[in-house]
Parts: structure tokens; C-alpha cells; sequence
């Protein structure tokens, strides 16, 4: 387990974050329906793991259906740097980043990590879909 500190942005570089990620605990990605629009690729983490650095007002919230998580994004981009929520089943309180969203990360290092599927189109957020290779 090697947990290290990454930096990252939007795209216009309003907002930017740090978020003490380790890969070999593997990033995720859903066939939801927003995950799937938005070709999302994430890591959960807890959220004292994510901190804001610059741009917090510079973020609009959008949520939708159970309202159990903020998928936040940039005003002035679109991007979607992190997302917060509470997520019983997860524990409680939890935090996403988008690893697309990392400016200084080794893309081996991502590339490298396991990659856990979730079938959210059906609320089986436990197991994979049966296809996977359009996420």
C-alpha cells in the first residue's frame, strides 16, 4: 500500500485540489447513467483524503435521484475534478476524484491499477455490468 499526494485541476485550472490516493486499491467505473454520459473514472476516498486548494466557489452542484451524492463541476469548464456524498452502504461519508483530473500523476500508475466495475444502470452497485468495454 503506497498512499501518495496528488495534485490536480479543472480544466481551466479555477479549481484545484490534493487528494492522498493509492492505486493498488483500484479506481472505478459505473454504467450509471451520469458516470456513463460523462465517461467517468474515479477513486473513492474518505473525505478527509480530498482537500479544496483553490476554486470551492468557482463549483456548481448537481444532483439527482436518491440526491445521495454532489457531482460537483466548474462554472466556467464543465470538468467534474471530485464529487462528495454519503453513501450507507459505503460506509457514510465518502469522496470521489476523478483521476483524469490528476496533473502530476504517472498515467502507468493509473493505467496499472485494478479497475473495479459497477452496474449502477441497475442498482447493483456491487457487481459489474456484463458489458464493460464501452466505460
Amino acid at each position: 500500500m503506497t498512499t501518495r499526494t496528488y495534485q490536480g485541476s479543472c480544466h481551466c485550472g479555477k479549481v484545484k485540489f490534493a487528494a492522498d490516493l493509492d492505486f493498488s486499491k483500484g479506481t472505478g467505473k459505473c454504467n450509471c447513467s451520469i458516470c456513463l454520459k460523462t465517461r467517468a473514472w474515479g477513486m473513492l476516498i474518505k473525505p478527509t483524503e480530498l482537500r479544496v486548494l483553490s476554486g470551492e466557489d468557482a463549483l456548481s452542484d448537481y444532483q439527482f435521484g436518491s440526491n445521495s451524492m454532489h457531482h460537483l463541476f466548474c462554472r466556467t469548464c464543465g470538468v467534474r475534478p471530485f464529487g462528495r456524498g454519503y453513501l450507507e452502504m459505503l460506509g457514510g461519508e465518502v469522496a470521489t476524484v476523478n483521476v483524469a483530473c490528476l496533473d502530476d500523476v504517472d498515467w502507468t500508475e493509473i493505467a496499472d491499477a485494478p479497475v473495479m466495475f459497477a452496474d449502477g444502470a441497475h442498482n447493483k452497485w456491487e457487481q459489474p455490468p456484463a458489458e464493460t468495454r464501452h466505460l
